[in-house]
């Protein structure tokens, strides 16, 4: 028999560790490929990780809530094989000593790294801050960040958490501090802005100060994560916008005859943003400029075109999910990927990487009833395209036997670009190209 070595996949650039959450395979259970072995938790996204190959389990590398860092050994499985040799599809890593009940693995938190300093620390603050009676779950990142700053244990379970089931994350506990911080700030600056009142000194601001009927609501960790990101993409690229108006009739005359055949043969909904996101993709092959990002004074020219589809989720908020080397897919392929990633983005069920690598965003306002927009480029793309709702309109045609007036379907497209490294000419000629492509629709094209 042989052994196979199960380690903590990569889940994208950004994501180094993750935590243990939940062992859903033991040691002595048979394991069938696919079967997922062990629940995972980063500060973005939960996840599972499955077993690629069938086998028996009979080690457990790591315990519940320790973190855990990419390229890890999780588990170790017994696999049908010539020899005892110890393997990992290639990978000559030999399994190490197994852990003991003692060990810890120290957690890393990006500006809290005092509460790291040595494994004693780690081990106290998990020892003190337990599963309350609603049974939640609580990372050892979250016991000691809670530990340290003094929050008991009923205070930890009435925080608002976005993770897996309820899970509080170690973002929502950073920003649940941060709002109590400054709620206590606000108190007694309340008082003092009455009190100058009082005395005719300073009027009152109803704009700093919420009355009796006002509603505060916290923004949650998603809706934080967006703004810093919003804030930042605009303190960093002078945002230029470019508008152009399409004629859409044919993609409208199209899409209605084909939908119904389409959803029977595929079992998949054809919308307008794959036939949007076909005609970026084209357009970004004859404008590669626009496919880039920056780098100080580098311009880093994307081989591949990933195309970033902004969702909105039932929350409110919104996420990117990325459709990846778009460039390779059909319609068909598109579509396909358009309604995975939208149904998984809405379920929760997005993994790290689903997120990453974007070269180029597109937002279809159209579908809230928006005919425009200006768009906030996504960092560190260069460039963010709006699509605005198709509405009927009386417009000219040209025809080969004069100018007419008709009915057609319009849209207005909006692009928002980094006037750092595209300049109008390029940005008006990219926009333009995508109208293009979608006002010469081949009506009678299959699919």
């Amino acid at each position: 028999m042989a052994r196979y070595n199960l380690l903590l996949p990569s889940m994208g650039e950004s994501v180094s560790e993750a935590t243990i959450v939940n062992w859903l395979k033991h040691p002595g259970e048979v394991v069938n490929t696919d079967d997922t072995i062990v629940e995972i938790a980063t500060d973005k996204v939960d996840s599972e990780v499955p077993s690629p190959v069938t086998g028996k389990l009979i080690e457990q590398r790591f315990h519940k809530d320790q973190v855990v860092q990419v390229g890890d050994v999780l588990a170790v499985l017994e696999v049908e094989g010539e020899g005892t040799e110890e393997t990992n599809l290639g990978n000559s890593d030999v399994i190490e000593e197994p852990i003991s009940e003692t060990s810890a693995v120290e957690p890393a938190i990006p500006g809290l790294e005092q509460l790291a300093e040595n494994d004693e620390l780690s081990q106290e603050s998990s020892a003190k801050i337990v599963s309350g009676d609603t049974g939640r779950f609580y990372s050892p990142l979250v016991k000691n960040i809670a530990q340290e700053e003094g929050i008991s244990l009923d205070e930890l379970e009435n925080i608002q958490g976005s993770g897996l089931e309820g899970r509080v994350t170690k973002q929502d506990l950073i920003d649940y501090l941060a709002a109590r911080g400054q709620s206590s700030e606000e108190a007694p600056l309340a008082k003092q802005e009455t009190h100058a009142s009082n005395t005719g000194k300073i009027e009152s601001s109803a704009a700093s100060v919420a009355s009796g009927k006002d509603e505060i609501i916290e923004m949650d960790r998603m809706r934080r994560l967006i703004a810093e990101h919003m804030v930042h993409s605009a303190q960093t690229a002078p945002h230029v916008c470019s508008f152009v108006e399409a004629d859409v009739t044919n993609v409208v005359n199209w899409r209605n005859k084909v939908k119904d055949v389409f959803q029977n043969r595929e079992n998949e909904k054809l919308t307008f943003t794959p036939i949007f996101i076909e005609a970026v993709v084209k357009a970004l092959k004859d404008f590669p400029m626009v496919n880039v990002s920056v780098n100080g004074t580098q311009i880093i020219k994307k081989h591949a075109i990933n195309i970033g589809m902004a969702t909105a989720l039932p929350s409110g908020n919104l996420i990117v999910p990325v459709i990846k080397n778009a460039k390779e897919l059909s319609l068909t392929g598109i579509t396909k990927a358009v309604n995975d990633l939208a149904n998984r983005a809405r379920n929760n069920k997005l993994k790290p990487d689903d997120t990453q690598g974007g070269t180029f965003t597109l937002t279809n306002i159209g579908s809230f009833g928006n005919i425009m927009g200006t768009p906030i480029i996504n960092q560190p793309q260069v460039a963010i395209l709006a699509v605005g709702a198709i509405t009927k309109k009386p417009a000219v045609i040209e025809t080969e036997f004069g100018d007419m007036i008709g009915i057609r379907h319009m849209m207005f497209l909006s692009l928002s670009y980094d006037h750092r490294v595209v300049d109008g000419a390029l940005g008006g000629m990219f926009v333009k190209r995508v109208a293009d492509y979608l006002e010469q629709w081949d009506v009678n094209r299959t699919i």
